[in-house]
């Protein structure tokens, strides 16, 4: 490829190339979207630098189930397109079927609103049907993975997550697509995946895996199931697989479930991660005295890495983004951090909703995105962000020599 080429290539101006190159990166035009809109200085001055050198993807970069912000998540087309903005680590949500299988889903109670199922023939099958708006009532719905045997949870197809609470019916309530996401390619976009699936697939791609053990919406154990023989069973499809316990970053939200891995599964256990929710439960990122188990007995344990959302991990102070208490404890303690997740609000010049709640009066731009990975990637020291438009991530990591 020619340099004239290649930079057309890197700016996603040839979707050509981007099918054509095997294994190359494309990153496409939002991250200039993103740079344009910054104020100037040294950090804008930085990455337009980078403009028009080659991608290579990166584990800093982490698709958040896939590529969801314009593509159906965890689905084989949203994994292929994080791939090809140079995700280096793809995300599936594992829960499982009636069956007792593996799949990949954001929650085990999510059908209704990712997936085509109340348009199908399994609509009878869920556990709370369709029911219309009427008064005060917002529309409803409510259909699981667990109540669907494999080979039918493979019949659907994925869709936009999302739901119009306003609806009369099923058409209008599946058309609950965020307007600043698109149905563009939901079409045709739309292949669920099992864990097994997904593991071959990122293999394929080059990629490495974070697997999320999702929490039942079932009572556990479940037809003899039990919490400790789900986690398992996803770690032993890795090993099925081949794939080195070096490749792999179990994740829950279930403290219990790290711990499960760290002592039965020591070396996938090195690298599981604690998915911190505890925001839900008193925890607040400027009062130390509110993490509760503390970071270094989350250390004491055996955690090596944490994932908060980022607004625990940075604050604002004198009008600059800071990190947070939190993160300070954090690295203190040696805790690896991961956060989550960017690209998954609309437009930032509101504030930029729930994931930059602590520093939304600084979010005034959409430029303020590149301002908050630079604070991440540097002060707080992150691993790891997770996008739902992994290319943003990948061209920060590129300019800045991350891994």
């Amino acid at each position: 490829m020619n340099q004239v080429a290649r930079i057309l290539f890197t700016l996603g101006f040839s979707a050509v190339a981007s099918v054509a190159v095997a294994g190359e990166v494309t990153v496409g035009p939002r991250p200039f979207f993103l740079i344009d809109d910054m104020k100037e200085g040294a950090l804008k001055t930085k990455l337009l630098s980078c403009t028009g050198m080659p991608m290579k993807k990166k584990l800093f970069s982490i698709g958040h189930r896939g590529a969801a912000m314009q593509f159906p998540e965890h689905t084989r087309q949203s994994y292929v397109a994080a791939a090809r903005m140079g995700a280096g680590i793809l995300e599936c949500d594992v829960t499982f079927t009636k069956d007792k299988e593996l799949v990949c889903r954001h929650a085990q109670n999510d059908l209704h609103t990712s997936t085509n199922i109340l348009a199908s023939g399994l609509a009878s099958k869920c556990i709370k049907p369709f029911t219309a708006a009427t008064g005060d009532q917002p529309a409803s719905a409510e259909c699981r993975t667990s109540d669907l045997t494999l080979a039918e949870f493979k019949t659907l197809t994925g869709k936009m997550d999302g739901a119009d609470k306003t609806a009369v019916s099923v058409e209008e309530y599946m058309d609950g697509t965020a307007s600043w996401r698109t149905d563009l390619y939901a079409a045709s976009a739309g292949t669920v995946m099992t864990h097994a699936d997904s593991i071959r697939l990122f293999q394929e791609l080059g990629a490495k895996f974070t697997p999320e053990l999702k929490a039942p919406a079932v009572e556990m154990p479940f037809d003899g199931f039990s919490q400790a023989d789900y986690a398992q069973k996803m770690i032993d499809e890795y090993k099925s697989a081949g794939v080195p316990a070096s490749d792999v970053w179990p994740q829950s939200f279930n403290l219990d479930d790290v711990l499960y891995w760290i002592r039965n599964e020591p070396e996938f256990g090195a690298q599981a991660v604690y998915l911190d929710g505890r925001y839900d439960s008193g925890l607040k990122p400027d009062d130390a005295a509110t993490f509760k188990p503390t970071m270094q007995e989350l250390a004491d344990m055996g955690v090596r890495y944490i994932a908060p959302p980022l607004w625990m991990l940075v604050t604002a102070n004198n009008g600059r983004i800071v990190p947070s208490e939190y993160a300070m404890q954090a690295k203190a303690a040696n805790l690896r951090i991961i956060t989550w997740t960017i690209e998954r609000s609309g437009p930032l010049k509101t504030g930029g909703g729930w994931y930059y709640q602590s520093i939304k009066e600084q979010t005034d731009s959409d430029g303020v995105m590149y301002e908050l990975i630079d604070v991440l990637a540097k002060d707080v020291g992150v691993a790891g962000i997770f996008s739902d438009w992994p290319a943003t991530v990948t061209y920060y990591a590129n300019c800045m020599g991350l891994e």
